[in-house]
């Protein structure tokens, strides 16, 4: 493992040395809104930034938001099985409740958990993702420990024509993607429509040998696991000459998944994800610039059960007809008012106020169903010649949980020929989930108090025509983190420690686009009878290399993944061990706007897991054949 990482590292280096010796200007950059709640680039983002557009999406030919996001800067996945399966994401060792999630500025992710459902949010109806890593919580509030991730789906053109798309997938275990959709618009309105559709016959979820070691599903389980799920999206908008501009969005995404837990198969849970918002924005003056957001956030969970249960002493069948066992079903209210003001030439102060609701509805009753937060939060964000500076400041007021205040500064410097150095700190926290505060029974701690970190951050970076690099280096500090005491009941009696080297490098050299991603980290318990150990499921060292090349009308690529082991429990003795993986792709334009694709994921059939004893797919192959006007 030690060498393929090298191996990934001195690949890079080797393309950068080629590359440096190109000096170009520097090539336009991304606008992102993430980073701090304004539209700016990602050159003048004073935090480290991934954005990944529509084309970048169609040039890998992901089946899920995991296959895109794996092997990013500081980014590692645990999934209970194969596709549609529960996916946690750990964003710079933080946990898996510790990053926050939008989708059109609308916050996600079941209340009761405190998780985000990527296995159920469609790859084919979004446009791009931005995924900014460290601690914004003087921003956003509650939950933006490790970062932000903010999901757009995809939305209709401004070239007054209308644009209807279409993609059509097989592949191994019976998998199947229907895709369509229509989009259009002019310089005043747009909008985008889109429905699909996903199945697999799945694998067995949970690995034979579970129940003899007390692990992943505590039972052997060698029944595939299905999954199937429909989608629908549709967003528009109207801008007006004097800058007015109303959008809408919406998305609902419904899962059948089978999970394991049953010799005899048969466990099956319904899952919904529903968002919507609205935005209105305006300019009352040439230097003020209004923003209106109202949305809403919902995660239904139910769980079914059916089976045909024999007995091995009697020989006897018994049939369990179809029937509900549990459901959970959260809703978050939320809106915001923001100010943007142009205090003078490239100054800009912003200050709002974001509210929220959480609600839930379970088969088990929590002992409080309801709570609230207000926050309110302003950012400077000011450039002198070559120096930027950005400081936010920001107060939350849980009605239930109390009062609770963080910041950021960060600042920046441009040197000559596209070199950037930028230093930040920031603290951010993590609001008790209601699992955690209200679950009944006395498993939870009305007495809880949030979570909190502190991340002092050092970046170095370089963008030029066809190449760029950044290394970034952080440590964070989290402290009152939540564990389970000898009575099973979630206590304030933990601290973390996490540090980190990230780097990244892309070039694009004789028509072959190369992008690699670095990650070594120490994500470690401070504290207690853990104290020194790993956290759970979070690899030591991650690499990543996509390499793509175009030949007129055909294309090639792969992706090149490699793991360090990691561990599946507090005690360091479930271990996980390393592994890498290989993805292949082409792809052939055969005529004007149509194109077939192809992909061979783990492409060398390896096998390894990411939580303990659960499995993860082989090889697997998929064929697709699509029409877009993307494809010229």
């Amino acid at each position: 493992m030690k060498k393929t990482l090298l191996a990934t590292a001195l690949l890079s280096c080797t393309l950068a040395a080629h590359a440096a010796d190109t000096d170009q200007a520097t090539s336009l950059s991304s606008v992102i809104v993430t980073a701090t709640r304004t539209s700016i680039t990602t050159d003048e983002a004073l935090s480290s930034v991934t954005v990944i557009t529509r084309a970048d999406i169609e040039r890998l030919q992901p089946t899920s938001v995991r296959d895109l996001l794996v092997g990013l800067p500081g980014v590692s996945f645990a999934q209970s099985g194969g596709l549609g399966q529960q996916s946690s994401l750990f964003l710079r060792g933080t946990n898996s409740t510790h990053t926050l999630v939008l989708i059109d500025g609308v916050r996600i992710g079941a209340v009761g958990a405190g998780l985000a459902a990527f296995e159920q949010i469609p790859v084919d109806q979004i446009e791009r993702i931005e995924l900014v890593r460290g601690p914004r919580s003087s921003l956003y509030g509650a939950d933006a420990v490790g970062g932000v991730i903010q999901i757009f789906t995809r939305h209709g053109s401004a070239d007054g024509s209308l644009s209807p798309s279409l993609s059509l997938t097989t592949g191994s275990r019976s998998y199947m993607d229907e895709q369509a959709g229509l989009s259009g618009g002019d310089s005043h309105a747009w909008f985008n429509v889109g429905l699909g559709g996903q199945y697999t016959s799945g694998i067995p979820a949970c690995r034979m040998g579970a129940a003899e070691q007390g692990a992943g599903c505590f039972v052997d389980d060698p029944n595939n696991d299905p999954f199937r799920n429909w989608n629908g999206m549709a967003n528009g908008g109207y801008r007006w000459d004097n800058g007015t501009e109303l959008s809408a969005t919406w998305l609902r995404s419904k899962s059948f998944v089978n999970y394991a837990g049953s010799p005899y198969g048969g466990n099956q849970a319904v899952n919904q994800q529903l968002v919507s918002g609205a935005k209105l924005s305006f300019t009352p003056l040439d230097a003020w610039k209004v923003t209106l957001n109202a949305g809403q956030s919902r995660d239904d969970s139910t769980n079914y059960y059916q089976g045909t249960y024999t007995d091995p002493y009697a020989g006897t069948t018994t049939y369990y007809p179809y029937g509900k066992v549990g459901y959970a079903y959260s809703r978050r209210n939320q809106a915001s008012w923001q100010n943007d003001v142009t205090l003078a030439t490239n100054q800009l102060l912003t200050v709002g106020v974001d509210y929220q609701q959480e609600h839930i509805n379970s088969a088990t009753g929590y002992l409080a169903s309801d709570r609230q937060d207000t926050g309110v939060y302003a950012q400077y964000m000011g450039t002198f010649d070559r120096n930027e500076l950005q400081a936010s400041v920001r107060h939350d007021h849980y009605d239930q949980l109390g009062n609770h205040d963080t910041g950021s500064l960060a600042w920046g410097y441009a040197f000559d020929h596209g070199l950037r150095l930028s230093a930040s700190y920031g603290t951010a926290f993590h609001a008790p989930t209601f699992n955690d505060v209200y679950y009944p029974y006395g498993s939870g701690n009305p007495n809880l108090k949030p979570e909190r970190s502190g991340t002092g951050e050092l970046g170095l970076s370089q963008k030029q025509d066809i190449w760029n690099w950044a290394v970034n280096v952080y440590q964070t500090r989290i402290t009152d983190l939540i564990q389970l005491d000898q009575n099973y009941v979630p206590q304030n009696i933990s601290k973390a420690r996490i540090r980190g080297i990230e780097g990244q490098f892309g070039v694009n050299l004789d028509g072959w686009q190369v992008q690699s991603y670095l990650t070594l980290m120490q994500p470690k318990n401070v504290q207690g009878s853990a104290d020194g150990n790993l956290l759970p499921r979070r690899p030591e060292q991650t690499a990543r290399v996509d390499v793509d090349r175009r030949f007129n009308a055909f294309g090639i690529g792969a992706t090149f993944f490699a793991s360090g082991k990691a561990y599946d429990d507090l005690a360091n003795t479930h271990r996980l061990g390393g592994y890498t993986t290989t993805d292949l792709r082409a792809s052939y334009d055969f005529a004007p706007q149509w194109r077939v694709e192809a992909r061979l994921a783990n492409a060398f059939d390896r096998n390894y897991a990411t939580a303990y004893y659960f499995n993860q797919p082989g090889r697997s192959w998929f064929l697709t054949l699509r029409y877009s006007p993307a494809v010229r």
